[in-house]
């Protein structure tokens, strides 16, 4: 499987209000996209609309195409449940399932697809996600205690064990380090660096030197103003975009001059 998405011609909406037009996007196989632009200008509905989580939201929907392998996401027939098993997410704030133990958050996207295990299986798929998360050092002795117990950066490598439990493709991150310490968002930085060995993975992120650091490719989303659409300005290399972007308006937004 190549794991590449092909976005064409996105416009998603929230009910009459079309809040990002015309995405047009090629997201690589292997690698890490960084989405950046100001607030309000589309990037984590964009990212939602990748996995079909953004017409969780009653009135919200899409027009245009993602397709991943091939397929179009929002191809008639085609079951969100099953597009966000392969196209996992990572929220902004770490939210592991508070009454369940670190074992059972691991397990919880396995469970919720209905899948019985043995429990030899259900020990190998908590071991191989914890490692995966790097997280499995620091836990092994404590799987049955509360995730919610853990430090924050620590939850939050628990939800990202939690998503790849099941085996994505691909890996979608909001924000993952915006509420940690600068400790802790060097080891999600790490982590996202091995992770991207076997996922594509797509981030936004405010923070301008994290998208320099991780990612492959970076697209600048911007706002013309309260009331109008976000939309995709540029995208390429990340070295490109931060050193000699092609929008006068992504040079303004990389170099702090606005946003």
């Amino acid at each position: 499987m190549s794991r590449q998405i092909d976005v064409s011609d996105l416009d998603i909406y929230y009910g009459s209000f079309l809040a990002v037009e015309k995405v047009t996007m090629e997201i690589r196989p292997r690698s890490i996209t960084a989405l950046i632009g100001p607030s309000g200008c589309g990037k984590s509905t964009f990212l939602r609309s990748l996995n079909r989580m953004h017409e969780v939201i009653p009135g919200a929907r899409v027009e245009g195409k993602v397709v991943l392998d091939g397929q179009d996401l929002y191809g008639s027939g085609v079951d969100p449940v099953a597009v966000r098993r392969s196209v996992g997410m990572v929220f902004q704030n770490p939210n592991p399932f508070p009454t369940m133990s670190i074992y059972d958050n691991v397990l919880a996207g396995m469970r919720l697809n209905n899948k019985r295990m043995k429990k030899s299986e259900a020990d190998d798929v908590v071991e191989q996600a914890l490692r995966g998360a790097n997280l499995w050092k620091e836990v092994n002795d404590r799987l049955g205690r509360p995730g919610a117990g853990l430090s924050g950066g620590q939850q939050q490598r628990l939800c990202i064990a939690r998503a790849i439990a099941v085996q994505p493709q691909v890996l979608l991150m909001d924000e993952p380090c915006s509420a940690l310490d600068p400790i802790s968002t060097l080891a999600i930085e790490d982590l996202m660096g091995k992770l991207k060995e076997e996922y594509t993975i797509v981030i936004v992120t405010h923070n301008m030197q994290q998208a320099s650091r991780v990612s492959d490719r970076t697209g600048f989303f911007n706002i013309e103003g309260t009331g109008k659409p976000g939309k995709l300005v540029e995208m390429d290399a990340t070295d490109t975009i931060f050193s000699n972007p092609s929008v006068k308006a992504t040079e303004d937004y990389v170099s702090g001059r606005f946003g």
